[in-house]
């Protein structure tokens, strides 16, 4: 820190104000010495007549005990000032030696605590002293470090020589010190890696080998045993204070009978319009804003798949278009809080997002002239008593194209069809006790079984979902019940296969620790899934699963 002249000044001023008491009794001693020197001597004096001797006398012996008594607590008085004036000349040393050795290097630091305490004690004390001198020998010895004293002080006064101009100088440098921003992350300080990986196992209990899910799990059902369901990296940060960046390749992606592609995920970038990043634009591949599961993170799921009736409205829930969110910073917050308290949250979709996108689903080429647009809007409430409770909706409307490779050979209907859904989601996360459910209706392609044909016709359906969180000991534990119903067809599966599906799965996951999840699931089905090539085909069973996910 640069010299404060007007601090060291008023430092030096308060411990010389301090002595000025000091000072003042020395200097009424000075007088009573000086005055005490003019008095005559009394043997010069005229003898006072033997009468008065003798009253003198008497008085003098029957008061000469409490004088000495006074004498000696007056001298014991004295040397304790005594004391303490040397004590304080030793501290207006120490002062004016250190402010000159600061001086001569342009610092400046603030009284010892010790000197401060001191000064108050000493200041306390002389303020209850209430001496009343009167005995010459101490007082003119008293009376003589007066001059030593005031040097001290005048020395102290002014130990420092300041040049014109320095005072404001030396506020605008420590000002400037004071609003210094922080010190610039280095770049690799700016981005985050992490990621998780899902192993399985679905061949426990099964009673029907021919019951599958393309859409959920491409492992259920005949010739199929430990799989790899994902493997994800996700690379982020922020670029700069307003643009940050998302990548996020699976690498255990399925093309046909191969597995362990690379595929990408999400490519986008966010560009905040704001300083608090209460408004964002987000241009790329990401997730569709539709639903609350289908921006849900699989690795925050409790379920091992999404169902049958949110998911089919997006593929992979992925897009490539540009997309606008807007959410309060604190409310920001609550969503991220949901999500690291492991509550199981969406993450932040804002409280309002709406955007456009290509509608044909993600890494797959736009077929068609027309665009989709998608509206969310959800709120996450905090009672209380600390309950969360989430309540949304969402809506979007396009055109899809159902491509050549998507439909069997003689497979009848026009290519492109109207697409559009409206959803509703409530979330009561689990503190202990949760509820969460889904429902959607709207409009799509679907492969008529009487027609053989693929027509626009209705969809609807939805999921409801109970859990109870346990923690205990640092681990989780999350039993959950789970019910899914859906009529409509599913635009990215060949010929749109009409499905009507009724399921129930029963599941407990286990936590152990923040890096492992251990995930057991008992399911009944009951899937009608037709096409071209399987018109009639409804398949019945159950099968346990079992899941192990790492998270790093």
């Amino acid at each position: 820190m640069l010299i404060n002249p007007a601090q060291t000044f008023a430092y030096v001023w308060s411990c010389s104000a301090r002595l000025l008491p000091i000072s003042f009794l020395i200097l009424v001693c000075a007088c009573s010495v000086e005055a005490a020197s003019e008095i005559p001597d009394p043997a010069s004096a005229s003898k006072p007549e033997p009468s008065d001797q003798g009253r003198i006398q008497s008085v003098s012996k029957a008061e000469i005990s409490q004088l000495e008594q006074l004498i000696v607590s007056q001298n014991e008085a004295i040397e304790n000032l005594k004391a303490k004036i040397d004590r304080q000349q030793s501290l207006i040393d120490k002062l004016a030696d250190k402010l000159q050795m600061l001086g001569s290097t342009e610092n400046v630091s603030h009284p010892p605590a010790e000197a401060a305490s001191l000064a108050h004690t000493d200041e306390t004390s002389e303020s209850r002293a209430g001496l009343s001198v009167s005995m010459p020998e101490p007082v003119a010895a008293l009376a003589a470090l007066a001059p030593a004293n005031q040097a001290a002080a005048e020395q102290a006064k002014t130990p420092v020589s300041v040049q014109p101009g320095t005072a404001a100088l030396a506020q605008t440098q420590t000002k400037a010190k004071t609003e210094a921003p922080p010190p610039a992350k280095k770049w690799y300080e700016k981005y985050s890696l992490r990621g998780y990986a899902q192993f399985r196992y679905n061949r426990l209990l099964e009673t029907n080998e021919l019951l599958s899910c393309q859409q959920c799990d491409g492992s259920w059902g005949n010739n199929n045993h430990f799989f790899t369901r994902r493997a994800r990296l996700v690379l982020s940060g922020d670029i700069t204070d307003r643009v940050s960046m998302y990548i996020q390749p699976d690498m255990a992606s399925t093309i046909g009978t191969n597995t362990s592609y690379w595929q990408l995920r999400d490519l986008y970038f966010d560009v905040s319009l704001d300083k608090k990043k209460e408004f964002r634009i987000r241009v790329g591949q990401s997730k569709v804003p539709f639903g609350f599961e289908n921006v849900q993170s699989s690795q925050n799921r409790f379920a091992f798949d999404r169902s049958d009736a949110i998911n089919s409205a997006v593929a992979n829930e992925r897009d490539l278009g540009a997309f606008f969110y807007w959410a309060p910073e604190h409310v920001r917050k609550r969503f991220s809080h949901l999500v690291s308290s492991g509550l199981k949250g969406s993450g932040d979709y804002g409280v309002f997002g709406a955007g456009l996108y290509n509608g044909q689903t993600a890494n797959r080429l736009e077929a068609n002239n027309n665009i989709h647009t998608v509206a969310r809007l959800s709120y996450p409430f905090e009672l209380k008593n600390g309950q969360f409770i989430e309540a949304g909706i969402s809506g979007y409307t396009g055109q899809y194209t159902v491509g050549s490779d998507q439909r069997s050979s003689g497979i009848q209907g026009p290519g492109t069809f109207k697409d559009r859904r409206v959803a509703g989601h409530l979330v009561i996360y689990p503190q202990p006790f949760g509820f969460q459910a889904e429902y959607n209706a709207g409009k799509g392609p679907m492969f008529n079984r009487a027609t053989r044909r693929i027509e626009a016709d209705g969809l609807q359906g939805g999921y409801g979902q109970v859990m109870y969180m346990a923690k205990f000991h640092g681990q989780v534990l999350t039993p959950y019940f789970r019910a899914i119903y859906y009529g409509g067809g599913k635009k990215q599966e060949l010929d749109a296969r009409r499905y009507l599906v009724r399921e129930q799965e029963f599941g407990l996951e286990w936590q152990p620790n923040p890096y492992i999840e251990l995930t057991t699931a008992y399911t009944h089905s009951d899937r009608t899934f037709e096409d071209l090539q399987r018109p009639d085909n409804r398949q019945k069973g159950q099968l346990m699963r079992i899941q192990l996910q790492f998270n790093y």
